[in-house]
Parts: structure tokens; sequence; C-alpha cells
């Protein structure tokens, strides 16, 4: 079964880090495009990063360019999203999906439970 979890989600305070993991199982990421999403509180999800299976990061917020970033731990069949100098509008839930395209255009896999980041002070 193809699965993606999301943890490392929490709460923080404005200007502050946080490093989400995606953990993959029945599959590996290293050939993977993987995509982060976020959705916050009456609004719609978005995308925000996709890493395709190259390594190729494409930013899709200029809101968190800069201050977001994405990564691979092959070893672990792990992707991280570095998120620094965080402000409240990055408060949401954050979800990772492979994708069937290098841009994350098309979810492969299903979308998970998500991980809560709330940024306040």
């Amino acid at each position: 079964q193809l699965q993606l979890v999301e943890s490392g989600g929490g709460l923080v305070q404005p200007g502050g880090s946080l490093r989400l993991s995606c953990a993959a199982s029945g599959f590996t990421l290293d050939d993977s495009h993987v995509g982060w999403f976020r959705q916050a509180p009456g609004k719609e999800r978005e995308k925000v990063l996709c890493i395709s299976s190259s390594g190729q990061i494409t930013n899709y917020v200029t809101a968190v360019k800069g201050r977001f970033t994405v990564s691979r731990d092959n070893d672990k069949n792990t992707v991280y999203l570095q998120m620094n100098s965080l402000n409240v509008e990055d408060t949401a839930v954050y979800y990772c999906i492979k994708a069937y395209d290098s841009r994350c255009r098309v979810v492969y896999t299903s979308w998970g439970q998500g991980t809560q980041v709330t940024v306040s002070s």
C-alpha cells in the first residue's frame, strides 16, 4: 500500500523554525516527485513546493520564497520541508503527496492526515 505520513508540526512563535517530515511506505521516494501543500483555516488547499525526482525544486508560493526549502533523505525514504522565519500566515495543515509529474500537478497518492503548524505568540 502506497502511503505518505506527515509529521513534525506544532506550535511555534513568529520567527521560529520547524522541519516537517514526509515518510513513505510502499514505494521509494528517491525516484518520485513529491509536493508539499497546505490548507489554512477557511482557505483552499494550496501547493507550496514541489521537488522532482531529479531534485529540481519549484516554489509556488511567493511568500515562502527564501524561507522554505525541501530536501530528500533517500536512506530514510523521507522528504523534509524546512520552514524558517515562520509567521502567522504560515499557520495551516501541511500535507505531502507523491505526484505523477515534476510540477506536482496531478496527485498520485491519497491525501493523508497532514500535520498542523500553528504560528502564534
